[in-house]
């Protein structure tokens, strides 16, 4: 895989490239490996009805977690204890989602890795509410986004966001006082 368009929300550039060089290094050199490692073949590929190979997305995730654990980056879960104190007084629900939980993707030094090919939301929700999340708990102070650009999404098994919708959303919703810097990788095979 390679990396082919960069969007810096809130500093994210300048803040990863600054405070966090080192992790900075290690996410490229992960990017660079998935391309030559793990899909020179058809390795991680899906056949269609029509005989077109398509990228799993699910495979992507796995090739790049496993590249993560292995320097030493981490997932990072928290419980979402749901609270029923908001609901109307005649209104009693079975149960208010036990064992709900958040969990960022890869954190090594208070930042913050998403790897993101599924569908637009978790996108946005990743930058414009997880990562403010896991902030606000001590656990992350910048993030990075990787993501598709349209012409790898084109290329998965499943409908996927892509780089350039993301990007041209954040760019009208503009930053909040809330959020942190985070840097936006667009990848491609």
């Amino acid at each position: 895989m390679k990396i082919v368009g960069e969007y810096s929300f809130n500093h994210g550039k300048e803040v990863v490239e600054t405070e966090y060089a080192s992790e900075l290094r290690e996410v490229k050199e992960i990017v660079g490996l998935i391309n030559a490692a793990d899909f020179k073949t058809k390795v991680g590929k899906e056949k269609t009805k029509s005989g077109r190979m398509l990228y799993s997305p699910v495979a992507l995730n796995k090739t790049f977690t496993l590249h993560f654990f292995e320097r030493g980056w981490a997932k990072q879960k928290i419980a979402s204890d749901y609270s029923d104190e908001y609901y109307i007084s005649n209104y009693k629900p079975s149960k208010v989602g036990k064992g709900a939980f958040r969990e960022m993707d890869f954190v090594k030094n208070h930042l913050g890795v998403e790897v993101q090919f599924g569908k637009y939301a978790f996108m946005v929700y990743n930058v414009a509410a997880k990562m403010t999340i896991f902030h606000n708990l001590g656990f992350i102070d910048a993030g990075i986004e990787i993501v598709p650009v349209k012409e790898f999404a084109r290329e998965m098994s499943t409908g996927v966001a892509y780089f350039e919708q993301f990007t041209w959303d954040l760019k009208q919703r503009g930053v909040s006082n809330i959020d942190i810097p985070v840097l936006i990788f667009g990848i491609s095979e």
